[in-house]
């Protein structure tokens, strides 16, 4: 039996990892990622109710009902959009970058 291995090494974001490393040795994510997500979380929550919205509709026509879900649901992700990008353009980054 042949061995098939790559040419190149294993692409991480630790030098250490191993395919048989300790689950406890993964990296968690930052309290500034954790942050970002924190901030992103009621866009993600638009995307999935529309995803759903679109969903429903797949094996079937879509009635009017569906239609309507589908528009609010359009309209909800635009208008989250729009409420990250005000947040995110208060906040200022460190560094004094002009």
């Amino acid at each position: 039996m042949e061995h098939i291995v790559t040419v190149q090494g294993i692409v991480t974001a630790s030098d250490d990892w191993t395919p048989f490393a300790d689950f406890a040795n993964f990296m968690e994510p930052t309290d500034a990622e954790l942050d970002a997500i924190e901030q992103e979380m009621p866009l993600i929550l638009a995307r999935v109710d529309l995803l759903d919205a679109q969903i429903i509709t797949l094996d079937r026509t879509p009635t009017e009902l569906d239609t309507r879900r589908i528009r609010r649901a359009r309209n909800r992700v635009l208008s989250e959009r729009r409420a990250l990008a005000n947040r995110s353009a208060g906040v200022t980054l460190p560094g004094g970058a002009a």
